[in-house]
């Protein structure tokens, strides 16, 4: 492996005696990593189906490091969303947010969807989470891992720092920044990461830290907890950054920054920096007043009525023949570009409603009246997300598709057969 010569300069002055040892660490082999989903199943459960050999990650407590030979994307469970597939070093970010169900929290650089699903997690259907992503080509990703994961209170944007700030300012409880950087934990797994790094690349991520981590803080609320973390070894983007920053915010309090090391720890690396605004000069917000447009969404309550065990309550917004429920208190977002907001129920058509992926995403199987639900181990899971039809014996209507009693998708089942309605973007070939 070539690696860059500055790159290993700086790495001789940080790590001095530990140099070597860092060095040889390029040699093993990467880590793999998976976080269960404790929205839709337990530990316990999860570990009874015995997929492959799991061992406990230490700084999370529903992540494991997994068999390489595992192949963890091509598994029903994971296009269930039972579980996330995440580098192990950056699972030591969430934990630092000390998320309490209710909080306000905004994941600020958030595609692919990793932290974000960990704070969906944390949050167990509770509070707000603002999941952002500048760059329009990644938001789309970040749409379809959030909904997998089952996301409800949950707004997805696309926008820069300071566009977001002027909305949400002084609004959240936390805020978590993993901070477009140079990328130098990504040699070990990227021959890329290595030919795409220069000295140059770590002063130009430099110089957007510093904006957004500005930004972030100015969304907290007083005594709010913002976490910033890198994937990358350089001082100028970690240290140097917040170092900068606590001289020119004299009411942040730095609580802990800690850098996980590959020659040291199971795991790629990372660095991470808990920081605690104790002044609150500007502190804003905004409600959101929402229409009661209850009475316009007869044909959902029918469908409810019909095919759910429980009613959802809250802010019902209508966009188009779109239908989605709102978190509480939510500020007004016309001035930004929003992929989602809230949960999507569904689509309103004449005089009837048709429930969307995201919604049976959402739901438990519990939830809903008709559920065909089928064992991990049979090849009934495997025929729906292809997009197959699947004979029955029944006419029940809407029917929640499950493996193993976790949410697959939605089929309409008329005169025995399952007409399948798993998007067919998401179909698998495997």
């Amino acid at each position: 492996m070539n690696l860059p010569d500055k790159f290993l300069d700086d790495m001789r002055i940080i790590l001095k005696d530990e140099f070597d040892d860092f060095i040889k660490s390029y040699k093993d082999k990467k880590t793999s990593g998976i976080r269960i989903n404790t929205l839709k199943i337990d530990k316990k459960t999860f570990l009874d189906f015995n997929l492959c050999e799991l061992n406990q990650i230490p700084w999370c407590e529903e992540g494991f490091y997994y068999d390489g030979n595992f192949n963890a994307g091509k598994n029903p469970l994971h296009d269930a969303g039972a579980y996330y597939i995440q580098e192990p070093s950056a699972m030591s970010v969430v934990p630092l947010l000390d998320i309490k169900e209710n909080d306000k929290v905004l994941d600020l650089c958030a595609s692919p969807g990793g932290k974000s699903t960990y704070i969906l997690s944390k949050l167990n259907n509770t509070g707000v989470l603002v999941s952002n992503e500048i760059n329009p080509g990644r938001i789309k990703a970040l749409g379809e891992n959030l909904e997998r994961f089952g996301a409800k209170n949950t707004i997805i944007t696309n926008n820069d720092s300071k566009s977001l700030e002027k909305v949400f300012k002084g609004y959240f409880d936390k805020v978590v920044i993993d901070a477009p950087c140079s990328g130098q934990g990504m040699f070990r797994k990227d021959e890329f990461a290595i030919k795409d790094w220069s000295y140059k690349k770590v002063l130009e991520c430099q110089n957007i830290q510093r904006q957004i981590i500005k930004d972030g803080y100015n969304m907290l609320k007083k005594d709010g907890i913002l976490v910033y973390s890198t994937c990358t070894f350089s001082k100028e983007e970690n240290e140097d950054i917040i170092e900068e920053f606590l001289k020119e915010n004299l009411g942040a309090k730095l609580i802990e920054m800690k850098r996980l090391w590959p020659h040291k720890i199971k795991g790629e690396g990372h660095f991470a920096c808990k920081i605690k605004k104790c002044d609150d000069e500007e502190s804003i917000t905004r409600n959101l007043k929402l229409k009661d447009i209850t009475k316009n969404i007869k044909d959902y309550r029918e469908f409810e009525s019909e095919f759910l065990n429980v009613g959802l309550d809250g802010n019902f917004e209508l966009k188009g023949e779109n239908l989605y429920l709102v978190p509480n208190n939510f500020p007004d977002t016309k001035n930004l570009k929003v992929l989602r907001r809230g949960l999507f129920l569904g689509t309103l058509k004449k005089n009837r409603f048709e429930p969307s992926h995201s919604l049976s995403h959402y739901l438990k199987s519990s939830d809903v009246k008709n559920i065909e639900n089928f064992k991990l181990d049979s090849k009934y899971p495997l025929d729906y997300l292809r997009g197959n039809t699947i004979n029955t014996s029944k006419s029940r209507g809407w029917v929640l598709v499950c493996v193993e009693n976790i949410p697959l998708g939605w089929a309409k089942e008329s005169n025995g057969v399952l007409k399948n309605h798993y998007p067919k973007g998401l179909r698998i070939k495997y």
